[in-house]
């Protein structure tokens, strides 16, 4: 009997996330017009309220995670910490 023998789970396999989203991906063309949009004139605006400790993530990156949840139907922070540690996309921002 023959079998498919799969790839070692040992060996190093060097690859980075940008070669891991196909080209028409849907987190591409979110992080596109993110980047595109001027989010000063949504609102945003960044405010420093501590000068010390760890600064603050971009605006826009939060932007691009409510778009990504909006489009795959994640309704709730449980369920976005869950999808951002299984799904690669979500690491992609």
């Amino acid at each position: 009997m023959q079998h498919i023998i799969g790839i070692s789970r040992h060996q190093m396999r060097f690859s980075s996330l940008e070669d891991t989203i196909s080209p028409d991906n849907q987190i591409r063309f979110i992080d596109a017009f993110v980047e595109l949009i001027d989010i000063s004139k949504l609102d945003f605006t960044i405010k420093t309220l501590k000068t010390e400790g760890r600064p603050s993530f971009n605006s826009k990156v939060f932007l691009k995670m409510y778009l990504y949840c909006y489009f795959n139907g994640v309704k709730n922070v449980r369920d976005l910490e869950k999808e951002s540690l299984r799904n690669i996309e979500m690491q992609w921002f």
